[in-house]
């Protein structure tokens, strides 16, 4: 038997029925329901998925966005509440499913083998990796020079790192890039994710946790730098489906893996930041989008 996080499938039916009010399609005929996590990013996906399967399909998509995290989100899935939502290769690999990551492609293959031990399908990745990493300003990169993690090393006890509570307590967050890089900051403080972009534009701490995609890196102008020793587990987004569900509607695969490599790191970023720096909704952005690529039509 496969080791697995605990799930707490109870209060993901307590979500589910919360938000069962959730904007669904014009159609008529079968249903099917997608979901997502409760962050900016995945909200927006979502509505892509829902946007393309009903453009392609006669289903009527039910959308059940920001379930909660990504326990409330995979349990959900896996209990039929949804039929399916993005996700990354690193969280089902590492989280749900408590195994090693390596690189893109073999853990996208391990992947593929675990969901469909569970009866789900994960289609073709849409194109960007959203891992962690490390950002700084465009002066601090200046100021010491700084490219990549083994970089900032070498600073790096002159230097403030703000960081989410989580990251600075996971195995996979600061204690593990501690020991891998043998990185010591002079101070670290933990904080909320959307607080910490604003400490670093205001200088109250020089480093911070990112995902590769947040909308406020364009928003601040920040530096990326690189993690050259491939600390961080790849991340690359991809739609899982329930396996029973592309058997009915076998035309919903053809249909979301349209999307597939059309999304890089950097346009991820300007989606989120349409959210979370310019006020727009997620559903707005994510049909904006596939008409601009000309995936949809205008309706």
């Amino acid at each position: 038997m496969k080791k697995r996080i605990l799930t707490l499938g109870f209060i993901a039916v307590l979500v589910i029925a919360f938000y069962g009010c959730g904007k669904g399609g014009a159609k008529g005929g079968a249903t099917i329901t997608v979901g997502s996590k409760n962050y900016t990013e995945n909200i927006i996906l979502a509505h892509m998925m829902a946007d393309l399967v009903e453009e392609y399909t006669d289903l009527t998509v039910v959308r059940k966005v920001n379930l909660g995290g990504s326990n409330v989100a995979w349990t959900a899935l896996e209990n039929n509440d949804i039929q399916m939502h993005p996700d990354y290769t690193g969280t089902i690999v590492a989280s749900y499913y408590q195994e090693e990551t390596s690189t893109s492609e073999e853990t996208l293959a391990r992947t593929r083998e675990l969901v469909a031990e569970d009866n789900l399908k994960a289609l073709e990745p849409l194109g960007f990796n959203n891992t962690y990493t490390l950002a700084v300003t465009q002066e601090t990169a200046q100021k010491y020079n700084l490219n990549t993690f083994s970089d900032l090393v070498k600073v790096s006890d002159q230097l403030i790192l703000g960081c989410e509570f989580e990251f600075k307590d996971r195995p996979d967050g600061y204690p593990g890039l501690k020991a891998a890089y043998n990185m010591e900051f002079k101070d670290v403080k933990g904080m909320d994710h959307g607080i910490m972009y604003r400490s670093l534009n205001e200088g109250e701490v020089d480093v911070v946790d990112a995902y590769a995609t947040d909308g406020q890196i364009k928003v601040f102008d920040l530096k990326i730098l690189e993690d050259d020793l491939e600390f961080f587990p790849p991340y690359d987004c991809l739609p899982v489906v329930r396996q029973d569900t592309l058997e009915k509607y076998p035309g919903i695969e053809e249909a979301l893996n349209r999307l597939a490599g059309k999304i890089d790191e950097l346009t991820m970023q300007e989606l989120n930041a349409k959210v979370d720096d310019q006020g727009m909704k997620e559903d707005v952005v994510a049909h904006d989008f596939l008409v601009e690529a000309g995936l949809i039509k205008e309706k």
